[in-house]
Order: C-alpha cells, then structure tokens, then sequence
C-alpha cells in the first residue's frame, strides 16, 4: 500500500519543468508582449485588465503551480492533483474566451489581437488555443505516468513488511544450524541377556580391540 501512495520525483519531473516554463510564458506574455507588439489590445506593457486577469494570468497561475507540485511531491495523489490543475488550467486557456460572455458584457474580453493576418494567428495561438493544448497534453502525459504503479513502487512498499516480519523470527539461525542432525548418543551394541551369549559378546569386543590396535 505504501509503495502505491508514494512515487519517484523523477516520474514527473520533466512534465513539471515544462509545466512551470509554459506558466511563465501565459503569465508573462500579455504583459511584457506589447513592447515587441506581440499582444492583445490594450497594446501597453503591465497594464491590468479583468480580461488578461480572467483568461491569461488566472489560468498562467494554475499551470505553474500544478508543475511545482509535480516537481516537488513524492506523494502520488498530491502529484496527481498537481497535474490536474495544471491540465484544468491549459482547458480554461483554450475555451476561456468562449465562456467570457457569462461574467461580463465586454466583448471580447481578451481584446483584439494586433498586427497582421500571420501576426494575428500567432497571437491566438501563443496566447490562448495553442498554449492551452500544449499545457493540457503535457498534464495529461503526466497523469498517465503517475497513474501507473511501477514494480519498484511496489517492491518498496513491501520491502518494510518482509523486514519486519523477518525480525520477527528469532529461532532462525538455530533452525539452519539443524538442517543435517547427528546422533547425540553413541552407538553401542546391546548384549543379549544370558551368560553364554554374554561371553561371546565379551570376547567379540575383546577381539574387535586387538584387531583395531594391530591395525594402527
């Protein structure tokens, strides 16, 4: 069971780094854009809109928190709700814009995009659609590797039972020590009763001795 609630850092590390960059880059952007005039109208650099706070900075905030949970937890369900919120967040860039209309009446929220035509389609996808697939395909590769107990996430769960039941056993050594056992009494021969027998008996001990002594 143990094995099943903890995970590797390393399963979703490289999720997590993606994650935090692609955060940073959907927070920053519709900030820092206008100076290169690569943004959304209002075309000015740090201006606070509900618009970029809703659909751009909300949901920036979301991916790059869900990839320092990845980064940073060894618990499987904390890193499981860390992708989570990192791939709710990338949904809410891409069909944002769509549910604006529900909370306000300025249409549309987010604002123009400026430029060209080709400038134009590279503002929507850097800001929103293509941003919010590339966020929910990275969380979603990172659920399924989480999603899967490994063998070694299982052999380190049982590894602590097996030692304790082990420490359990005291009389293990002495159990191997007998594996082979020996006679603890001599083997003797057993003198019938009667006194010719015993006689006999006497003399055949007496004549195994002497052919045991001329033999050394």
């Amino acid at each position: 069971m143990a094995g099943m609630l903890t995970v590797s850092r390393s399963r979703g590390a490289l999720s997590g780094v993606l994650l935090v960059l692609l955060g940073i880059w959907g927070g920053l952007v519709p900030l820092i854009g206008p100076y290169v005039n690569y943004a959304y109208t209002p075309n000015h650099a740090w201006r606070f809109t509900s618009g970029r706070v809703w659909l751009e900075i909300l949901p920036a905030a979301g991916a790059l928190l869900g990839g320092l949970i990845l980064l940073a937890s060894k618990l499987r369900p904390m890193a499981l709700f860390g992708a989570s919120l990192a791939a709710a967040s990338g949904a809410w860039f891409a069909v944002g814009r769509s549910l604006a209309p529900l909370w306000t009446n300025n249409i549309p929220a987010e604002g123009f995009p400026v430029g060209g035509h080709i400038a134009r389609a590279m503002e929507q996808i850097g800001f929103f659609t293509g941003l919010g697939v590339v966020i929910v395909c990275i969380a979603s590769v990172a659920l399924g590797r989480l999603s899967l107990v490994s063998v070694r996430d299982a052999g380190t769960g049982k590894q602590p039972a097996e030692v304790a039941e082990g420490a359990t056993i005291p009389d293990a050594a002495p159990a191997r020590s007998s594996r082979w056992p020996h006679p603890r009494t001599p083997l003797h021969r057993v003198a019938s009763s009667g006194p010719g027998r015993s006689s006999g008996g006497a003399s055949d001990s007496s004549e195994t001795v002497a052919s045991t002594s001329s033999q050394r």
